[in-house]
């Protein structure tokens, strides 16, 4: 059986195993480990997307007059339904975007984790209780459900980012329509069912979940575009480029929509004079080749201290020379893929323009022979913040400048019009505190002593400028699934106005 046959095989196993058939259609589902179909499936396309839209309008009606705690235990079992096939989930999510099987398990203990913090965030839907100027009165604010809530996500991490919505959506009272890339069906298709176990569980169980509340469409720009333009969808979760983000902003704002947008990242890192080498060395090379340079959160560009830069850079080059590209698949592989032959000339073409600006490439190579699209990671050095490195390359590409002046530093980490993630190596408290200060790093996301990747979901996530300024997962992330209702409450048998208005009649 050739390695396509048997990825192939081993897809559609793990489908079956969770009771999906794929539609046959015209859309292909490929690996990007070789670079074949795995097998087609059907375009919802516009039409499927407002069904899905209509049906869940209708599920949310019944869903937010279930109790918060009630709804917490649908998602709890969805957390048993993913412990349960968390091997098969994982193996299909490396399988069909490369990524190596530590990552492909990780993603899906990530799903497992928000469902946690969703099932305890469900008794905590609190708001406020606030002081009246008026005698008799007492203030509150309240949450309630928003509506329907659209999820468009993307390939890098195919499975995790729609729980985050959905985990929070569901509990906060809502319905979700997720619209999944489309480089990433299969293993939509096998997420959707874990939840779909857990939904059949709940209604065994006495529960009162509708047709409808969570729903999966699959399709192309058309799909999507009708999550986006239907006044049906009380908030667009939308995950991808910036330019993809300028497109759905404005349309989702000319309809008074709400819009939670985690756009592009260009991530640096300061290594200043004190640094941990040793530990230094690990954050960097797992932030920057980790998920083959495909991670939002991934690291770009680093700025090293003009005392460290003889001693740790020879490191780095050494350990990208040796980390082992190929089939994410087999032991001992750090680096799979590239999603697809276009990722790989938008490294290349990022390299021959390093090189006009004049830098040094170590690495970067194309690796044959594998059949998919395969490279070595990138280490280049860069005389200054110029060329493409202000611009975000989905690949694993790390640009290295040199700099002595730690507020020079700070202000080219700055100088891009992305703000995701972020990070300073140092032992020095006054450098640590400097970098999350006001005056510092002006990402969402800021780190001391640890890479700008692989982020834990009790925080929010997300980042400011061109980065969109959503924030999914932890802290607070939740409100922006509900409405917020100011209520005033007159207990008294006068009615004073506020700010001492008279109005007698």
């Amino acid at each position: 059986m050739s390695s396509q046959n048997a990825l192939s095989t081993e897809a559609l196993s793990i489908l079956s195993r969770l009771g999906v058939t794929p539609t046959t259609g015209t859309m292909p589902a490929r690996s990007p480990i070789t670079g074949e179909v795995l097998t087609h499936v059907a375009d919802q396309g516009r039409a499927g997307t407002e069904a899905a839209i209509a049906a869940a309008q209708k599920a949310f009606k019944d869903w937010r007059n279930v109790p918060g705690p009630k709804r917490g235990e649908l998602v709890r079992l969805w957390a048993e339904e993913l412990r349960a096939h968390k091997a098969d989930l994982g193996k299909l999510v490396s399988i069909e975007v490369g990524k190596v099987t530590s990552e492909g398990l990780g993603e899906v203990q990530e799903m497992i984790d928000i469902c946690d913090f969703a099932v305890g965030l469900s008794r905590q839907l609190y708001g406020l209780t606030i002081a009246s100027e008026r005698p008799s009165h007492r203030m509150m604010e309240s949450w309630h459900p928003i509506g329907v809530v659209g999820v468009i996500s993307a390939f890098n991490f195919p499975v995790a980012v729609w729980s985050w919505n959905t985990a929070l959506a569901l509990v906060c009272g809502n319905a979700v329509v997720w619209k999944p890339s489309e480089k990433a069906n299969l293993s939509a298709l096998a997420a959707t069912a874990t939840l779909d176990r857990a939904i059949a569980r709940f209604n065994a169980e006495g529960g009162n979940a509708p047709a409808g509340l969570a729903t999966t469409v699959l399709g192309a720009r058309e799909a999507g575009a009708a999550l986006v333009d239907s006044p049906a969808v009380a908030l667009v979760s939308a995950t991808g480029s910036t330019r993809m983000g300028r497109e759905v902003g404005p349309k989702v704002a000319a309809r008074f929509g709400r819009c939670l947008l985690e756009l592009g990242g260009n991530n640096a890192a300061i290594v200043g004079p004190t640094a941990s080498l040793d530990l230094t060395l690990r954050g960097l090379a797992f932030a920057a080749m980790g998920t083959a340079g495909q991670r939002c959160t991934t690291l770009r560009r680093l700025f090293l201290h003009e005392s460290v830069y003889d001693t740790l850079l020879p490191r780095l080059k050494a350990a990208y020379a040796s980390v082992k590209v190929g089939n994410p698949l087999e032991q001992g592989v750090l680096v799979g893929p590239l999603i697809d032959d276009g990722a790989l000339n938008g490294m290349q073409a990022a390299l021959d323009q390093a090189r006009a600006a004049g830098g040094t490439v170590h690495g970067g190579e194309v690796v044959t022979g594998l059949g998919g699209a395969y490279a070595r990671p990138a280490l280049v050095e860069m005389p200054s913040q110029t060329g493409p490195v202000v611009h975000e390359t989905f690949a694993p590409i790390l640009y290295v400048m040199k700099y002595s002046d730690f507020d020079a530093a700070l202000d080219l980490h700055n100088a891009v019009p992305q703000g995701l993630s972020s990070s300073v190596f140092t032992n020095d408290m006054r450098e640590a505190e400097a970098f999350l200060s006001a005056r510092g790093s002006d990402c969402g996301i800021a780190n001391v002593n640890i890479g700008p990747s692989g982020a834990e979901i009790g925080g929010a996530f997300g980042g400011e400028k061109e980065t969109g300024g959503g924030r999914e997962s932890g802290s607070d992330a939740w409100k922006a699934y509900m409405r917020r209702a100011t209520n005033t409450i007159n207990y008294g048998t006068t009615l004073p106005l506020a700010q001492g208005v008279v109005f007698d009649i």
